[in-house]
């Protein structure tokens, strides 16, 4: 064989190597990504058990096939508790990253400054935990959803609770920002829908995480109201518990407060928390149903800890964008927000359904009292309330929502 015949021979063969090396390789799975953004250094409490959520999410999706075969992908960025930061970082996942969509939002201003981003660079945003009812209502758009029960559905369970208290004369005490305001309007509207005759005689709004509780406790009580709605959360709740149950503001008053019996805030009282306030929450250890109780064993065997409200609003937040993206079969906005709307998806508190006339989740919550049990508050005497059953008719819907 000559010279230049053995060097076509061996291109044929070094070609044929090749293409067959090419052929039995296995074809790598496309990413799909998502941006999330949380006030993970704000608010740790909440957040840190939030993202293990979203992380057991993520890991069982792409454990049963990804989305419609490709591996999804999360990349996470802190906003500090900032709207301008927050849509800094969303700025950055969209035009650097090319994240598919937005996901996450604890503070109500910052879950608005995120929204707002959605509509303006027409971004497909799903809210986890801002509940300001103009999330999406009043500064609703089409690119925004939420997951979390709102303001106006936990207003509407704890008002239902209260107008069967005697009292008639309230007083209120919330952080001074979207959240607390409205939070307080809604009540104050549902609580006199249902018992006309009540009266709010006083209120205090202190800064979010800089609470002066001595000087709230005695402006409350010099009021003297017969019953007490707190809005208060973390480290400021955590304030007003131990002041208010120094100077008695709480003796011989019944108290109506949102979120206290979620574990992230009653946990830190623990011997000191609170007896018998009407509580939304979340008591995970006597919730019972198979579902919860799949969650609870995954998320156990996975992080050596017990959830928090904050892990269950991750968990499901990933797994309804993995359900949307799956039913899109597309990473188009356009399309992301039709597979959104109206659809109904299981979860470890039972089925829920994301609204199309408002995006809306029907995700509802836990109504209790508290109490201390070895040495720990806890929720008591609970009632799993369907958010599906607190939100307003389509017609009052059509009217709070713009056009």
């Amino acid at each position: 064989m000559g010279l230049s015949m053995f060097k076509t021979f061996a291109r044929f063969g070094l070609t044929a190597i090749l293409l067959g090396s090419a052929l039995a390789a296995p074809v790598s799975a496309a990413e799909i990504k998502i941006g999330e953004i949380n006030s993970y250094s704000a608010l740790p409490a909440f957040t840190e058990p939030y993202r293990k959520g979203w992380q057991l999410a993520v890991e069982e999706i792409n454990a049963d096939g990804g989305i419609n075969g490709d591996e999804l992908v999360v990349i996470s960025k802190d906003d500090g508790g900032k709207p301008g930061d927050a849509v800094t970082a969303a700025n950055e996942l969209v035009a650097r990253e090319g994240v598919v969509l937005l996901t996450g939002g604890f503070f109500s201003n910052v879950g608005l400054a995120l929204a707002d981003y959605a509509k303006q660079r027409r971004v497909f945003f799903l809210a986890g935990e801002p509940l300001t009812d103009a999330m999406v209502w009043s500064q609703g758009n089409e690119y925004t959803f939420r997951l979390r029960p709102s303001n106006y559905m936990q207003a509407s369970m704890l008002a239902e609770e209260a107008a069967k208290l005697d009292a008639t004369k309230w007083a209120t005490i919330a952080p001074n920002y979207e959240y607390g305001q409205s939070a307080v309007a809604v009540f104050k509207e549902r609580l006199q829908e249902l018992k006309p005759d009540v009266e709010f005689v006083a209120e205090q709004w202190p800064p979010l995480g800089k609470i002066d509780a001595g000087s709230v406790s005695q402006a409350i009580d010099a009021a003297e109201p017969e019953a007490i709605l707190n809005v208060t959360f973390g480290p400021d709740l955590v304030q007003l518990v131990r002041e208010g149950t120094t100077r008695g503001l709480f003796q011989d008053r019944d108290v109506v407060s949102f979120l206290t019996g979620e574990p992230e805030y009653l946990d830190p009282l623990g011997a000191e928390a609170p007896e018998g306030w009407i509580v939304t929450g979340y008591p995970w250890y006597d919730i019972d149903t198979p579902e919860h109780q799949a969650f609870v064993d995954a998320y156990q065997a996975k992080f050596d800890d017990y959830p928090r409200l904050g892990s269950l609003v991750g968990y499901i937040e990933l797994k309804m964008i993995g359900e949307i993206l799956k039913k899109a079969e597309s990473t188009d906005a356009e399309d992301l927000i039709a597979a959104a709307k109206d659809l109904e998806m299981d979860t470890p508190f039972g089925p829920i359904t994301l609204r199309g006339i408002d995006h809306q989740a029907t995700l509802g919550a836990y109504v209790g009292t508290t109490a201390v049990r070895d040495g720990k508050g806890v929720m008591v005497d609970f009632t799993y309330k369907d958010g599906a059953d607190y939100l307003p008719s389509d017609e009052r819907v059509q009217e709070l929502r713009p056009q």
